[in-house]
């Protein structure tokens, strides 16, 4: 069986800058170690450069190299700009809980790892070549030439990332997004074929186990929004103790440390089960589609009321938001 991050953490992972263009830097650096590798066995003879790589100079690939570089990290700091600029626009016309819908855009995340992973392609091309051998200078040809192919890529990637932002900052796709990422978790949670299981409390071997007098309250441990529960860990440890667990928020509450965040029955039990309530109870300073559909629905409603307000009056955008809700 291929293992599976549980949903809260994929959509951490998701949601970040850092990812992706770490993963894309990563890349590189192996594929900069496979074509250094055939550039010393051209170097020692063992096999021919393609007819179809250009032989240049120590300095000329020095130069190339350098001018790769200096071109992509300047690119980069535009991309940089644009994107920062996207999210001050986002914020203040749709709201600040949409700075995470455009952070997570895997468009973005993929245009940063692009430039960044050919700007470290480069250096550590630049980086090996050497004048200071006995034999000739050491000019990675092959090396240069995937550079130059990167940067052409990293064209067709600029144009594509001004056109996504152009796109992806309009009302009608930002709303049209949130729709589909509210029938996705409707989907993700409800996606079980049946039921819960119907219990009789009176076929219990011990029918004052499920009295509401003789719960005992577990606090919660740490402050935040709840993002997501880990049922089936809690299903289990229930199960081990013959005992029941009633939870007392869902994924969206804000949760409060001291405050009691579950009720266990029985009494003898609560110990052990307040360790596993802690770990299986996710909570961040945030809310996150992770076993809450209503977040998506929150968002298009503050979308539309925003739309309504005396300062903007702008009811199409109202209008768009009920459609897709």
């Amino acid at each position: 069986m291929w293992f599976r991050l549980p949903s809260w953490r994929r959509e951490a992972l998701r949601t970040n800058l850092w990812l992706v263009p770490t993963g894309l830097v990563a890349v590189v650096v192996v594929l900069f170690g496979v074509t250094f590798l055939l550039d010393r066995l051209v170097y020692a003879g063992v096999i021919n450069l393609p007819w179809w790589i250009n032989g240049g100079s120590a300095d000329s690939g020095r130069q190339v190299l350098g001018t790769i570089a200096a071109a992509v990290i300047t690119v980069v700091g535009v991309v940089f700009s644009i994107v920062i600029l996207a999210l001050q626009l986002a914020s203040t016309q749709f709201g600040p809980r949409m700075l995470r819908n455009f952070v997570r855009d895997l468009g973005t995340q993929l245009t940063l790892g692009t430039f960044v992973a050919t700007f470290v392609y480069a250096v550590m091309t630049l980086g090996s070549i050497s004048s200071a051998t006995p034999k000739a200078d050491f000019v990675p040809h092959i090396s240069i030439s995937l550079a130059l192919l990167l940067l052409v890529v990293d064209l067709g990637v600029l144009i594509y990332f001004i056109h996504h932002v152009a796109v992806t900052i309009q009302l009608n796709e930002v709303a049209a997004g949130i729709g589909k990422d509210l029938r996705r978790a409707i989907d993700e949670q409800y996606a079980y074929a049946g039921g819960p299981a119907d219990v009789d409390p009176g076929d219990q071997d011990d029918p004052d186990l499920w009295s509401l007098a003789q719960g005992t309250e577990v606090q919660a441990r740490r402050s935040g929004y709840l993002q997501a529960v880990s049922h089936e860990s809690l299903v289990e440890v229930a199960a081990a103790f013959n005992g029941l667990i009633e939870l007392l928020y869902r994924p969206g509450h804000f949760v409060v440390a001291g405050r009691p965040l579950a009720r266990v029955w029985p009494e003898s039990s609560a110990p052990a089960i307040a360790d596993a309530l802690d770990v299986a109870h996710v909570t961040g300073h945030h809310r996150t589609l992770t076993q809450d559909p209503v977040f998506a629905v929150d968002q298009l409603v503050e979308i539309a009321i925003r739309a309504l307000s005396p300062a903007i009056n702008d009811t199409f955008t109202a209008i768009t938001c009920i459609d897709w809700l």
